[in-house]
C-alpha cells in the first residue's frame, strides 16, 4: 500500500487501483501505463515537478498526450519563470521515485496545478505511487485531494 492509496482511503474517496507489469525499457511511463491498460493518453495524467523562479517546487499534472507548458505554469503560479525540477529534487520532495510519482500522498504538500482538460472527463488515471500502479478517480476528487488550481498548463 502506497502513501497515495492511504491518503485516498483516509479521505474516504472512491477510487480504483490497477496494476500492470512495468517494463524497465519503456521510454515514457505515462504512455506505457495508457498503452498497457488500454486507456486513452488524454485520460492518463502524468505528475511532473517544476521549479519556479529557481527555488520553489510545484506539482504540475497534465495529460500524457500533451506537454507541460512551462510559461503557462509560471503565469498560473504568479512566477516569472518555471523549469523542470531535477530527478533528485522531485524524489526528495515527494517521497516517490520518478516514473511512480503520484500527485497524492506526497511527503511535502506543494502547490499543485492541474490542466483544465481534466474537467471534461468522468475519470482520470494517475500514478499510484510506484511504477506499474495506477489510480482511477474523478477529476473533482483529484482536485480536492491535491488542492489543485485548475488552469490551462498543457500544450
Amino acid at each position: 500500500m502506497t502513501p497515495a492509496i492511504k491518503a485516498l482511503e483516509k479521505a474516504r474517496v472512491e477510487f480504483e487501483v490497477t496494476s500492470y507489469e512495468h517494463d524497465p525499457r519503456a521510454p515514457a511511463y505515462g504512455e506505457e501505463a495508457a498503452h498497457t491498460l488500454g486507456l486513452s493518453t488524454d485520460e492518463v495524467f502524468k505528475t511532473l515537478m517544476a521549479r519556479l523562479d529557481a527555488d520553489t517546487l510545484v506539482v504540475a499534472i497534465v495529460p500524457v498526450s500533451r506537454q507541460l507548458d512551462l510559461k503557462a505554469l509560471a503565469r498560473a503560479a504568479g512566477a516569472r519563470k518555471a523549469a523542470m525540477a531535477t530527478t533528485d529534487e522531485a524524489e526528495r520532495a515527494t517521497g516517490y521515485v520518478v516514473g511512480g510519482i503520484s500527485p497524492l500522498g506526497q511527503k511535502k504538500r506543494l502547490a499543485t496545478f492541474i490542466d483544465d482538460s481534466c474537467q471534461s472527463l468522468d475519470t482520470v488515471h494517475v500514478s499510484g505511487g510506484r511504477r506499474g500502479l495506477e489510480l482511477s478517480l474523478s477529476p473533482r476528487d483529484l482536485i480536492e485531494q491535491t488542492r489543485a488550481t485548475v488552469t490551462s498548463i498543457a500544450r
